[in-house]
């Protein structure tokens, strides 16, 4: 599969199993991630505004093949359609309040920075090979061969504090979408 940004029509939807009730309200940890801008990103400090951090399993790439049967995994396809999404909507999304906006997967740095270049993002990508942060926030995970991978799902930072979880998230190529809408109509924070 070379396309990476067309959908198959016959996805599996991914079921909600739980796994992220518990995250609004949680601090991040004290975590750093290297970035595809060359930086760390201190996850505990990214600011006091809001951050929209959105979390995939991994991106394809041209001539490298996709994890056995990965059409068939629920929520897995469509990392690219999602990042185009966000890429997309960058403005819109720091018109409606976003400060900073991150994606972040288990893929190496140089991996995700080839990623970043080849579709044009305007925002960095974190890499956490070891899956630290799902470790410190219970965060959901699957397995495809032998290698664990992020679920996807979208957190919404105001400071430290995750104030919003999307989760599951389908279908991806319109996740950027219900992610500004929410931003647009969420109330306004108390002060």
């Amino acid at each position: 599969m070379s396309n990476f940004v067309d959908l198959p029509a016959d996805l599996p939807v991914p079921v909600d199993d739980g796994a992220a009730r518990h995250l609004p309200g949680r601090r991040m940890p004290n975590l750093s991630l290297p970035s595809t801008d060359g930086a760390e990103a201190e996850l505990s400090a990214l600011g006091p505004g809001l951050t929209v951090l959105y979390v995939y399993p991994l991106s394809g790439r041209p001539g490298v093949d996709l994890p056995a049967g990965w059409d068939s995994i629920p929520g897995a396809r469509g990392c690219t359609p999602e990042a185009c999404g966000f890429r997309d909507h960058y403005g819109e999304l720091q018109a409606a309040g976003a400060d900073a906006l991150f994606g972040l997967s288990s893929q190496s740095t140089d991996y995700q920075a080839e990623f970043a270049e080849r579709i044009g993002l305007p925002f960095a990508l974190l890499s956490d090979m070891r899956l630290e942060l799902a470790q410190a926030l219970d965060l959901p995970t699957f397995t495809a061969q032998q290698q664990r991978l992020y679920k996807r799902m979208t957190l919404v930072l105001r400071g430290s504090v995750i104030e919003h979880a999307f989760y599951p998230i389908f279908p991806p190529d319109k996740h950027a979408a219900e992610v500004l809408r929410w931003m647009r109509d969420r109330p306004a924070p108390e002060e």
